[in-house]
């Protein structure tokens, strides 16, 4: 079982006392909040005791030390999500999510305010799986936790040891594999349809899809730049992407 770690901000700490209440092992709330006529800090303190978890009134040096500055006056200590791998994820795959279920892969994102943004983007498009490679990623840590405002417990994530095969599994499952990125063969976004269960595969910051996962696509679009700049950031790419693809 992973080591607990500390968890902070309203949305990320209501998350997890709402769908792992069991996961939860200490609650601290910062001295002063407790007088306040808080709405939010009382519905966290009622789902903090449905968990069995009694508030601790701390001073800002100690809640700081825990769960840093950008804390919002509350931290959690929680056991992390668990995460499934490839089995779990074929398993999920084939229960029934719809007739044109989204799954987004995220090709080694790095950045945790990254990765906290796609999931929170995800979430709102009603993606059915995230999945993210095992190494070369950031996983699923407090920040990400902190920057999905609550959607990294709400959406399916999984970690696998081969990206590529990955891709090819799902396509066995009859997904079609949409890359992002420029190339020969890319088309642009916006003439861009496709019906049916879908990948959507996201190259990480600066160095965009490495070249098995390319490969490994059925389609490639590009979003068209029509500006002084050549990209954008891997969140609001992948939230032009989904929302184009699922209006």
């Amino acid at each position: 079982m992973s080591k607990p770690v500390w968890y902070s901000g309203f949305h990320a700490v209501e998350s997890i006392l709402r769908h792992r209440p069991e996961a939860a092992l200490e609650f601290y709330v910062l001295e002063g909040r407790m007088e306040r006529n808080d709405a939010r800090l009382q519905h966290l303190l009622e789902l903090a005791k449905q968990a069995g978890v009694s508030a601790q009134v701390v001073r800002r040096e100690a809640l700081e030390r825990h769960c840093g500055q950008q804390n919002q006056g509350v931290g959690l200590r929680a056991r992390p999500k668990p995460v499934g791998g490839i089995k779990e994820l074929e398993q999920w795959l084939q229960q029934d999510h719809g007739d044109n279920p989204i799954v987004l892969v995220l090709d080694g994102v790095t950045d945790p305010h990254n990765l906290g943004a796609c999931l929170r983007t995800a979430d709102a498009v009603g993606v059915t799986a995230v999945v993210v490679p095992r190494r070369n990623a950031c996983g699923l840590t407090p920040v990400v936790a902190r920057t999905a405002v609550g959607s990294a417990e709400t959406v399916p994530y999984f970690e696998v040891n081969n990206l590529a095969q990955t891709l090819k599994a799902m396509q066995a499952l009859g997904y079609w594999v949409v890359g992002t990125g420029l190339g020969e063969n890319s088309q642009p976004l916006g003439g861009f349809t496709l019906a049916g269960p879908t990948v959507v595969v996201m190259g990480a910051e600066g160095d965009g899809m490495r070249r098995l996962t390319t490969e490994g696509c059925d389609y490639l679009v590009e979003i068209p730049m029509r500006g002084y700049v050549e990209s954008l950031n891997v969140s609001v790419a992948t939230a032009v992407v989904l929302y184009h693809l699922r209006p």
